[in-house]
């Protein structure tokens, strides 16, 4: 499971946009896959099992604490480097990605960033694959909207085609 820390760290940041609690909440997801090992053993597919105790983990986190955080305009200064800083929209992206609710945000951050299939992610979040497909779709149109995001992509200038016809 160690060689899977990269990537539970990368879901959890998705779910959570802050780094450190993303190391705490991959941490913790790891230590409880550790307790039950039985069961994770036992599982289907062990990655899936633990992929669900982290988002679990993000949940019982929100509900928990329930404070209302608003990102701030600019980010701290870092001192140290982040790979994460190097990609240049990636930062808008995630601010972007905290606008939405819990339920959207862990569909996006599964299906485009663990690159997931819809009935993959379904399983993960317990709910069917056309669920994840519309919250999908919502949570991408609010993406588009988000004026974090207006006027990132190269084609911003091109008028977007209408499915079913053409121009």
């Amino acid at each position: 499971m160690t060689s899977r820390w990269p990537g539970l760290v990368r879901l959890a940041f998705g779910l959570t946009g802050d780094r450190w609690l993303a190391e705490d909440l991959a941490q913790t997801a790891l230590a409880s896959a550790y307790a039950s090992w039985r069961r994770v053993r036992r599982a289907d597919d062990p990655d899936a099992y633990v992929r669900r105790i982290l988002i679990n983990a993000s949940k019982g986190r929100w509900r928990r604490h329930r404070v209302s955080e608003h990102p701030a305009e600019t980010a701290p200064e870092a001192t140290v480097t982040d790979p994460i800083a190097s990609v240049d929209n990636r930062s808008a992206l995630f601010s972007a990605l905290q606008e939405l609710p819990q339920r959207q945000r862990a569909v996006v951050v599964l299906r485009y960033l663990e690159d997931l299939t819809d009935a993959q992610a379904a399983a993960l979040l317990g709910c069917s694959a056309s669920t994840v497909r519309s919250q999908a779709a919502r949570a991408l149109a609010k993406l588009r909207a988000s004026g974090a995001l207006a006027g990132e992509g190269p084609d911003d200038a091109a008028p977007r085609r209408q499915a079913g016809g053409t121009r």
